[in-house]
């Protein structure tokens, strides 16, 4: 939660609106990592702050899984020993998703974690991964997505996300979704949006054509 407690009275609010959405069978999934050293410092005292996360999770039943951002240089050892960590505590249905950029699908080079995303998929500790939500913040189109499933990819398993800073480029991806759909249909992975909450009206109007 940043630079705050998880347990601060500032964050009651948002586990009550978690809690509500739980009921209404929304999955609820806790982002770590994203910008900054999270992961330097995990894997520095992993038993330690590993606990900090498996208590967490234990407190917050709301939670149904985790989506581990990577944007520092991680050594992928820690990286499948922390996956294969999260399924033995939480369990097989427990979720497990990654976000790395786009051309870090694309392309089998090194992305910002510092290691080859395919050869994480290709591992034994790939077959717990159970989605990608792909940073598709510079090219956001079919040409793009075509381009991730060539590389071998499966659609189903390759969600599109896109920034929501602006209402522009907003109607601009939601017409891109749509060809995306329309040849993908019912296996295309589906969409997310950082930054939702600038423009929720937009959002919900878009998705309702879609």
């Amino acid at each position: 939660m940043n630079n705050n407690s998880p347990y601060d009275k500032i964050f009651d609010s948002v586990w009550d609106d978690m809690e509500k959405a739980n009921e209404l069978g929304i999955k609820i999934i806790l982002m770590i990592g994203g910008a900054g050293g999270a992961y330097t410092e995990l894997f520095t005292n992993f038993e330690y702050y590993y606990g900090l996360l498996y208590t967490l999770i234990k407190n917050k039943v709301m939670i149904k899984g985790v989506d581990l951002d990577i944007e520092e240089t991680v050594d992928l050892k820690n990286v499948k020993k922390l996956i294969n960590r999260i399924k033995v505590d939480f369990g097989e249905d427990f979720i497990i998703s990654l976000a790395p950029i786009q051309s870090s699908l694309e392309y089998d080079y090194q992305g910002m974690g510092g290691f080859i995303y395919k050869d994480l998929l290709n591992s034994p500790e790939g077959k717990l991964i159970d989605y990608f939500n792909g940073q598709f913040y510079s090219d956001y189109s079919l040409y793009a997505y075509d381009k991730v499933v060539n590389n071998k990819y499966k659609p189903e398993n390759i969600v599109m996300g896109m920034l929501g800073n602006t209402k522009d480029i907003m109607d601009s991806n939601f017409k891109q979704v749509s060809d995306i759909y329309k040849k993908y249909g019912d296996i295309f992975g589906g969409v997310f949006l950082w930054e939702y909450y600038l423009y929720p009206e937009f959002v919900e109007d878009s998705l309702a054509v879609l």
